[in-house]
């Protein structure tokens, strides 16, 4: 929850003057990054609303150097960890260490203490250590031989995984898909984006060294504080709220799904439709919010049936059907 002495700090820049910094933001990224502009903004609407980003694509479309020309321009500490399969918890939470100087046992932390941490290929590695993740993504904290030690501010987990038809790959659990607040396809570019991608390696770009493709940091901290309190004044009317209700409990009757969308899963579309609102200049929610919103914020939130699958059916469907079926409010 957003500390409410912070959205009237006079340290703290305006409302507009962040939304023009986040702005700035994507057009930082898009130095480094060709397309992929939905991607972009999904990073953003979940900085925003303080939650964590699945991103899921074949390899080699630019996961890892989005989310790091993405810390690089709001001058996030950022952390990579390979999800590997012999990867163990104490890799990413830290561990007790020995030390011999002072005969006591004291905490190293691991790379999950930063503020961006980038979980690369998260579905390599076994559940037991994508287990590890699960308390600080909900809690914000890690615990380790009973004592909790707290996560940095912002904490955003970005994962990337490799579609599951892949091999060697470990589906996630519901539990920990259910704590990403968006689950975002990263497509293959078109002809002219590929292009472009070429072109600008033909010409020296080197995906290692952002500052000299030209990112810079144009945000930092203190614009996500001042956005994140904006987002929270963002104005929802209680049809609104109902028709994001109305979506949500569609889900929990389609025929087609053997799991529906949890009153989790109807709270994170309700805080990302008012992020989009705010990023678009408003600061009420629409209809239309929630509709954009219902795909990345959803899609993973439901499962279905082993009929519907044989049939070629796809979550993405069955939601675009409920969002032409749900009566929008006026």
């Amino acid at each position: 929850m957003i500390d409410r002495a912070t959205m009237f700090d006079p340290a703290l820049p305006s409302a507009d003057e962040a939304r023009q910094a986040l702005v700035a933001v994507r057009q930082e990224v898009a130095k480094a990054v060709v397309g992929q502009d939905a991607a972009v903004t999904g990073l953003l609407i979940a900085l925003l609303c303080r939650g964590h980003v699945l991103l899921e694509g074949v390899p080699g479309v630019a996961k890892t150097l989005l989310v790091r020309a993405l810390a690089a321009s709001l001058r996030l500490d950022t952390k990579r960890v390979q999800f590997t399969p012999d990867l163990m918890p104490g890799d990413v939470i830290g561990s007790l260490v020995y030390d011999t100087r002072t005969a006591a046992f004291e905490f190293r932390e691991g790379p999950v203490f930063t503020q961006l941490l980038l979980a690369d290929e998260i579905n390599r590695t076994p559940p037991k250590t994508q287990a590890a993740l699960l308390e600080a993504m909900e809690e914000r904290q890690v615990s380790v031989d009973g004592v909790a030690r707290a996560l940095p501010e912002p904490f955003v987990v970005a994962a990337t995984q490799n579609p599951i038809e892949y091999e060697g790959t470990y589906p996630l659990p519901e539990a920990q898909l259910d704590r990403f607040l968006l689950k975002l396809q990263l497509t293959l570019p078109s002809r002219e984006e590929e292009v472009a991608v070429l072109t600008r390696h033909a010409a020296g770009f080197d995906p290692r060294d952002l500052s000299a493709a030209g990112v810079q940091p144009v945000a930092g901290p203190e614009t996500l504080a001042a956005a994140q309190a904006a987002v929270e004044r963002t104005a929802v009317r209680p049809e609104v709220i109902g028709y994001a209700v109305d979506v949500c409990r569609a889900t929990r009757e389609s025929p087609s799904l053997r799991l529906g969308v949890s009153p989790r899963g109807a709270t994170a579309l309700m805080r990302a439709a008012r992020a989009w609102a705010w990023l678009s200049g408003r600061d009420y929610v629409t209809p239309d919010d929630v509709k954009a919103l219902a795909l990345p914020t959803l899609r993973h939130r439901v499962e279905l049936r082993p009929e519907a699958e044989l049939e070629g059916v796809s979550a993405d469907g069955v939601i675009e059907g409920i969002l032409a079926s749900v009566p929008v409010p006026r």
